[in-house]
């Protein structure tokens, strides 16, 4: 019996701890990728598709922060239990690829890494041929590009990428219930809505009787609310015509009103452990990255493959990474760091709604919507910093930094974070009088006059100015090779770049106003978000859980813009060619028309286009104070030299790779602006 006992005694010390991790990989897809289309000296690729099954442990210390995760069932193992899919393109030889994941954070279901490394690509979703490759600069590199589920609320279809996260009920196996604030504003007059946008899906009216719910509407934040009556509105959607009941939508009589705000409070039921998507995320990565095979002896397609994981999202993506290292999943169970890299890009100064109750992820403040969804949210900084407000101490990294487990992470910017997302809480104080250290673990890159996303069009659309058509997809290929440099061989990546107060390039709005050019038919910003201090309840800071709904509203936090030149143009940041050799100026902000309803409120992701007048005579015909194109480039030769120098100036600096500094030659090469 003793021996029996110290046998016993030491297989479970041998057994380590109970470890979270994908305990089973089911392949339903594996096939070649771009009809064998060799790309370089990584040669072919192939896609693999399926689900991983995933377990964890929820008295693990990793997970005591998971909202809810103490109701989740758990299997025979004592485990919380769940699957997602996974989606990998990745050398059909691994052995000739460069031995790096590129996890994409998904974005509401869609993959967007090669559309933005790659250049323009077919079917991002599903990409199989050549033209969905784009460039192929991901392929040629070598990396296998990674997605998983993460988030919970993603409505199916369009090939979007799915999880299946648990559902959570009281202990008696009762529904959870809660009030639940939604917000809809929509551009146009259309009957009906979803609850929840993004291709979400809602959590559903406990009742479509909503006699206990409370609708209210305003054209701007700042107008009173008034109150719809019941009989104007009902849980219900039209289809082909008709108006059938939906616990998800909201239906009113006489229409909705373009651009404005309704906001809904009603009674909704079933939510899931939405923190687990973090954890699917990690244990995607650290199963992909390290393990030989699933519990079953499946072998994973990358098995010895890989040396090094970074992480890549943009927007909501890019703010899940964000939390992500703010809530220290860069450990998996067995210890180990699961990231070495990181690029949040334009998720601007916020996290988000990714471990909460009833959390609505896709939502995310912005100066005219979704202000009282707490996306937002104290610490900023990656040093520690104290918000004189409201005494708070913190630090976004604090924990990951106890570990040695905080990767390398580049936060890239554009314009429109400054303007609409509270970009400049990422380095400044909360009440935006000082600049605030960088640990030096980041970097942080501010996109001159870039907007939100890449658009190829100029259109106006509900917009006052032209749109934006700046490509800033350049920037991030330098960086990402930048950042492989600096994880892999300790090579310094360049300098943050970013405005700072110090030297007057970080400035309040009233500054800016006096600063940027009166310009003839352009409407200029009169305002810019400021994010909330926002109290869901005491529960919410430490159980995930609200009990303010909506949530108390305290003092804004203060934002900053860049400062600008005599053009208009923002003086600091990384510029590409095109702007710091310009053609005109581009913005961050754009203004709604009064006709699509909040007129003056700015576009959530829209910049300008202010194009120079091509002569003096036809610049002083209009009042513009710019100089024209020829009066700063006389001769195409002369243009084309300052555009070289840009070019050279930006490669000199990693900050542009060979290949794209011969597209935007060629490219501006072919612009004829001075014939007649």
């Amino acid at each position: 019996m003793f021996r029996m006992a110290l046998v016993s005694l030491l297989l479970l010390a041998f057994a380590g701890p109970i470890r979270g991790e994908v305990v089973k990989l089911e392949i339903t897809e594996r096939a070649e990728f771009a009809g064998g289309h060799r790309f370089g000296n990584v040669g072919p690729y192939e896609r693999v598709k399926g689900w991983l099954t995933i377990e964890v442990d929820p008295t693990h210390a990793l997970h005591r922060r998971i909202t809810d995760i103490e109701l989740a069932r758990t299997n025979d193992r004592n485990r919380v239990e769940f699957r997602t899919e996974f989606f990998l393109l990745k050398p059909l030889d691994p052995r000739r690829g460069n031995g790096r994941i590129l996890y994409d954070v998904n974005n509401r279901g869609n993959k967007l890494a090669v559309g933005a490394f790659n250049g323009p690509a077919g079917n991002r979703n599903d990409p199989k041929t050549l033209a969905d490759a784009g460039n192929g600069f991901l392929m040629r590199q070598g990396y296998s590009v990674l997605w998983c589920g993460w988030n919970g609320d993603v409505r199916p279809g369009g090939n979007r990428i799915m999880v299946e996260l648990p559902v959570v009920k009281n202990r008696d196996g009762s529904s959870i219930t809660s009030k639940i604030y939604a917000e809809i504003c929509v551009t146009g007059t259309p009957r009906s809505q979803p609850l929840y946008w993004g291709n979400s899906v809602a959590y559903p009216a406990v009742s479509l009787d909503n006699g206990t719910a409370r609708l209210t509407r305003r054209p701007y934040r700042t107008s009173p609310p008034e109150e719809v009556p019941h009989d104007e509105w009902s849980f219900a959607r039209v289809e082909n015509g008709q108006v059938v009941s939906s616990p998800g939508h909201l239906h009113l009589r006489d229409g909705f009103r373009s651009g404005w705000i309704y906001e809904l409070v009603y009674t909704g039921k079933d939510p899931r452990v939405t923190g687990l998507g973090l954890v699917a995320a990690r244990d995607c990565i650290s199963f992909f990255r390290f393990a030989k095979s699933d519990a079953k002896g499946v072998r994973n397609p990358l098995a010895d493959a890989i040396q090094k994981a970074y992480i890549f999202g943009i927007s909501q993506s890019g703010r899940f990474i964000h939390h992500f290292l703010f809530e220290a999943m860069n450990t998996d169970e067995a210890g180990r760091m699961v990231l070495d890299g990181a690029m949040p890009h334009v998720g601007g100064g916020g996290k988000g709604q990714f471990n909460y109750r009833f959390a609505q992820t896709t939502r995310h403040g912005s100066q005219h919507q979704d202000n009282l969804f707490a996306s937002d949210f104290f610490p900023f900084n990656s040093v520690p910093q104290v918000d004189p407000v409201t005494g708070r101490k913190g630090d976004s990294f604090a924990v990951l930094k106890k570990r040695g487990h905080l990767p390398k992470v580049f936060f890239t910017e554009t314009s429109a974070e400054y303007w609409s997302r509270a970009a400049s809480l990422l380095h400044t104080d909360t009440v935006g009088k000082t600049d605030a250290g960088i640990d030096p673990n980041l970097r942080l890159y501010f996109f001159t006059g870039a907007q939100h996303g890449v658009s190829g069009s100029t259109s106006r659309g509900i917009f006052r100015n032209p749109g934006n058509d700046l490509n800033h997809y350049p920037l991030l290929r330098a960086l990402l090779v930048a950042l492989d440099r600096w994880v892999t061989s300790g090579v310094e990546p360049p300098p943050s770049a970013i405005p700072r107060i110090a030297d007057e390039t970080l400035v309040e709005l009233a500054a800016w106003r006096k600063q940027f050019p009166k310009l003839p038919g352009v409407t200029r910003a009169s305002v810019m978000f400021r994010p909330l201090r926002l109290n869901p309840g005491p529960r919410w800071f430490t159980r995930g859980i609200a009990d303010n709904v909506p949530p108390k509203i305290g003092p804004a936090y203060n934002t900053l813009v860049p400062a600008v030149d005599a053009d208009g143009i923002e003086r600091a940041g990384i510029k590409l060619p095109t702007v710091s050799v310009p053609l005109g100026t581009y913005t961050g902000w754009n203004v709604r028309n009064a006709a699509a309803g909040a007129g003056g409120m700015l576009g959530r992701f829209r910049g300008s286009w202010l194009a120079f007048a091509k002569t003096r005579a036809e610049r002083e015909s209009v009042g513009d104070p710019r100089r024209s194109v020829r009066e700063r480039y006389p001769t195409r030769a002369e243009y084309m030299a300052k555009i070289t120098a840009a070019v050279l100036a930006l490669r000199r600096r990693h900050l542009l790779l060979d290949e794209d500094a011969i597209r935007i030659l060629e490219k501006a090469s072919r612009r004829d602006l001075w014939s007649e």
